[in-house]
């Protein structure tokens, strides 16, 4: 996939640990483990929101989007 999670390195520069960010923006540390680790197929607005809120920074902080070498240029997919 051509998005990589970056939210651990978030955690370590606010010094947040991932239990105390679960509990604050209401998910499980399982769930947040998923997201992490880049194990999930999406994510809801409303969690990155919260995300977001709770580290101070901003969704390009946490997601990075590294173009795919085998995605023709130009070619998109229907959102």
């Amino acid at each position: 996939m051509a998005i990589i999670v970056r939210l651990d390195l978030v955690l370590v520069q606010r010094k947040v640990r991932s239990n105390d960010l679960a509990r604050a923006i209401g998910i499980t540390p399982s769930n947040l483990s998923l997201l992490k680790s880049g194990k999930v197929k999406g994510v809801k607005f409303e969690t990155l929101d919260a995300i977001c809120d709770y580290l101070d920074c901003q969704p390009g902080d946490i997601l990075e989007h590294v173009p795919n070498k085998t995605t023709k240029k130009g070619a998109r997919r229907s959102a």
